[in-house]
């Protein structure tokens, strides 16, 4: 993995920890900064070099990823070439350090392609823009664009990268609500494709709370989050056949701000953040997940 130790991120944490930024949580998060006002929108996080995360915005937004630092800081910022940010939603990244940007937002279900753009490692670009591959991709079983209220399931917020394989969460939005969620592959490469249909995932049934906004794997791979907007779904002893099949351990955060991002810094921390609304959010946090025992 790109990151071979955790021993910055303990001692940084640390001194958070003894200020008085730290008093300042939402509920079990740990605020490590507040984010750019002008990322207020943030959707998507990766993290690829020692206390500095990649983030992009959602839909209205620019075509660009920003490097922000642990104080809050845009440190770079590259437009992303080829590419339309419709509806950019999570951040991916691989053992090479390539990113995968997910636009694959979706909300009113009436997209019929959908698109993930792969761009190679961010940090060792010298310009201020970076090229991008397509992956483009449908869900099959959508025929109807938008399908009927009781079916819209073809929204999605989440993406994570595991063997050669992009995996995506659906983000429910029936009406009435379901708590349903599709589990998709699709290939990590440049090409167009039918995304693959691995499980139908029911983790809850309150609206607010079951939506699932961002996902990430561990750095070993036996442990994936799924987060929403407040909660935090643990999956672990799984096989690759199927990972929703294992243990699923739900956390709730304590808080119910917009969360759209969450991001393994090592085996148990966690780097989330949330988009400004109504006043609260816009922040960078991190969380101690429980220690596997």
């Amino acid at each position: 993995m790109i990151l071979k130790t955790n021993l910055w991120l303990k001692t940084y944490l640390f001194l958070f920890i003894t200020t008085a930024i730290s008093c300042n949580n939402y509920g079990q998060l740990k605020v490590i900064t507040d984010l750019p006002k002008s990322l207020k929108e943030n959707s998507g996080m990766v993290s690829l070099k020692d206390s500095t995360v990649w983030l992009i915005e959602d839909s209205g937004n620019k075509d660009e990823i920003y490097k922000v630092d642990f104080h809050g800081k845009i440190v770079k910022t590259l437009k992303v070439k080829n590419a339309k940010n419709k509806d950019w939603e999570d951040l991916a990244k691989d053992d090479q350090g390539n990113v995968y940007i997910g636009d694959i937002g979706n909300n009113a279900n009436e997209r019929k392609r959908l698109t993930i753009y792969k761009v190679p490692n961010p940090e060792i670009e010298p310009g201020d823009k970076i090229d991008a591959e397509k992956i483009t991709f449908s869900y099959p079983e959508q025929t109807e664009f938008p399908p009927h209220k009781a079916e819209r399931l073809y929204d999605a917020e989440a993406l994570f990268h595991h063997g050669s394989q992009l995996y995506i969460i659906t983000k429910n939005r029936s009406n009435p609500f379901t708590g349903e969620a599709l589990v998709y592959t699709v290939p990590d490469s440049e090409g167009s494709y039918e995304a693959k249909l691995i499980s139908r995932l029911k983790l809850c049934n309150t609206w607010k709370t079951c939506q699932i906004t961002g996902m990430d794997i561990s750095p070993k791979g036996d442990r994936i989050v799924a987060l929403s907007y407040g909660k935090l779904f643990v999956f672990s002893e799984f096989s690759w056949d199927d990972f929703t099949k294992g243990k699923i351990e739900e956390i709730d955060l304590g808080t119910r701000t917009q969360l759209e991002s969450v991001f393994f810094m090592n085996e148990n921390t966690l780097l989330l953040s949330d988009e400004r609304s109504h006043g609260r959010g816009g922040n960078l946090y991190y969380y101690n997940l429980p220690k596997e025992n």
